[in-house]
């Protein structure tokens, strides 16, 4: 295939979405969308009226070795290639410490940091023998500087970073490159939870005193994607909140 073939994980709705977007803008890439849950028609469609081109979706659980192997072969036999891995897919169960139950730690950790090195294992392997290829993966604040009731999110997303920089450094051998993007609070259905009062006092605390776009952590992933010359780096994209 001519075009650039990106596979986004967890790109059904949110971050994942607004990057799957705004890279299926320039006519080079054809972007997958993965999903753990089979879409219905209406929920494809409804993607599909979003994008400037074509797209495919693939189904698959990226905290299982085996999906993510097999997703990663599906997508090689089909295009014959991955350009670019987005590891997006995430999920969080908030309590404090004291009451996290082992299964809510496990559960967390296993989705967010296990399948994030699922998928770019798999996915290493082909770009390295192609001797290019990129991928990128979602931390976040709460990684860099802890957060209070996310000790299972903060562990997975600081794991995220070093395992991004592990890659960038055995990737490079063969012209991979992989960075990390460290979302701060962002206008997502997950923030959309937040009380009113809750939300007011994080925006106050905000320099740009505004809660970012999905669309501004896209932008962020395309541009990470397409600079040749930055690897093993980790962009905080938050308003200046962790300043």
């Amino acid at each position: 295939m001519d075009k650039k073939i990106t596979l986004i994980t967890g790109a059904a709705k949110g971050i994942g979405l607004a990057t799957a977007v705004k890279l299926a803008e320039d006519e080079n890439n054809f972007v997958i969308i993965n999903s753990h849950r089979d879409l219905s028609d209406d929920e494809k469609n409804s993607i599909k009226e979003q994008m400037n081109n074509e797209i495919d979706f693939i189904v698959g659980d990226v905290s299982k070795d085996e999906d993510a192997n097999r997703m990663i072969s599906e997508i090689v036999e089909k295009y014959g290639q991955i350009d670019a891995l987005v590891n997006n897919a995430g999920i969080t169960e908030d309590k404090l410490m004291t009451r996290m139950s082992e299964e809510s730690f496990e559960n967390v950790i296993s989705t967010n940091l296990v399948g994030t090195f699922n998928m770019s294992k798999y996915a290493l392997k082909v770009m390295q023998k192609k001797r290019t290829g990129v991928i990128i993966n979602m931390s976040s604040i709460s990684g860099l500087h802890g957060n209070v009731g996310q000790a299972n999110y903060s562990a997975s997303k600081s794991g995220i970073v070093g395992l991004t920089k592990t890659i960038a450094q055995e990737g490079a051998l063969r012209g991979v490159r992989s960075n990390a993007v460290a979302p701060g609070m962002i206008r997502t259905a997950m923030t959309d939870k937040l009380s009113d009062k809750i939300a007011s006092d994080f925006e106050n605390k905000i320099p740009l005193k505004r809660f970012g776009k999905p669309e501004e952590i896209a932008e962020t992933v395309q541009f990470l994607i397409s600079n040749d010359y930055i690897t093993g780096q980790v962009i905080t994209v938050d308003g200046g909140l962790t300043i």
